[in-house]
């Protein structure tokens, strides 16, 4: 077990917020010539690469067994489908926008542990998620009006990555965040190269192996190299400092990928979208603090 050391947990959880929307921006840059599949296997086969042999040379150990391996497992289907959909969602919709979709994450964190696991939330704190739905609604209207349906994956990606960090808190503090790195880069490239065969055989182009082009190369490693790095972060900061510490400096990832969008993609949310991310974050960090006044009142306390 290792004890909370809250800033340092701070400081790794502001590198995640820099690094995630710059692999967010190579991954939309690759898109438009690479199928998701291949983006998303060769994400998982350079984390692999890198960090088992990390591993191995510290000393560490890649095995895990009962409870343990049976969440590393879930926590890695969830890491696929997660960044999968996230990938797909950024080949359609600005990087700002996909970015500040999947911020309703706080409020579906909130909702999951009042109907699925019956905890008391309050009429506030409900008000707020229903504020930032509204907020979230401003920011996918005008996509949606364009693209369609595909506007709606980033509220997949919110839904994925909610179970995700709940599953990373639950076995953080219990083991090594570089050997859970390397175990889950293993899982992943063994359960992607049987899914991307069917997909090759069954003639589904997202879903498929192709061999990129040979000028993507570098940026196919660093999408690699930067989601490896950004969550070993993450995981990294949730071995520091409590998840309701660390929730308000994700909100860092919408004004970072903003700046990211501007200077490479050229967009920048237009007003309507600019007023539903500030809605968004408003009540994403509302609800957030009154959970952390929540936590810190008295048991018999009645939550607001």
């Amino acid at each position: 077990m290792t004890r909370d050391r809250p800033v340092f947990g701070i400081i790794l959880m502001l590198g995640f917020c820099i690094i995630a929307p710059l692999g967010d921006a190579t991954a939309k840059l690759l898109g438009k010539t690479t199928p998701v599949g291949t983006l998303v296997y060769v994400r998982f086969v350079v984390q692999a690469l890198v960090l088992v042999p990390l591993v191995v040379l510290s000393g560490r150990t890649l095995r895990m067994r009962g409870r343990i391996l049976r969440l590393a497992f879930i926590r890695t289907v969830l890491h696929i489908i997660g960044i999968s959909a996230m990938f797909s969602a950024l080949l359609f919709l600005p990087l700002a926008d996909a970015v500040a979709i999947a911020f309703v994450m706080p409020f579906i964190m909130l909702l999951l542990g009042q109907y699925v696991l019956g905890e008391e939330v309050g009429l506030r704190r409900l008000l707020a998620c229903i504020v930032g739905f509204v907020g979230t609604l401003l920011v996918i209207q005008p996509s949606f009006a364009e693209v369609g349906a595909a506007a709606l994956l980033p509220l997949v990606v919110a839904l994925v990555f909610s179970l995700f960090m709940l599953v990373t808190r639950r076995i953080a503090k219990e083991v090594d965040p570089i050997a859970l790195q390397a175990v889950s880069g293993l899982m992943a490239t063994t359960l992607l190269v049987l899914f991307l065969l069917a997909g090759t055989f069954g003639g589904v182009d997202a879903a498929s192996l192709a061999l990129p082009h040979p000028d993507s190369h570098f940026l196919l490693i660093g999408i690699g190299l930067l989601g490896t790095v950004a969550h070993l972060f993450m995981t990294w900061s949730l071995r520091y400092a409590p998840s309701a510490t660390l929730a308000p400096m994700q909100y860092l990832e919408i004004p970072v990928a903003t700046l990211f969008g501007w200077i490479i993609f050229h967009d920048l949310p237009d007003g309507i979208a600019a007023i539903g991310i500030a809605i968004t974050i408003a009540a994403g960090l509302y609800v957030i603090l009154r959970e952390r006044a929540s936590a810190r009142s008295s048991p018999t306390e009645t939550p607001a």
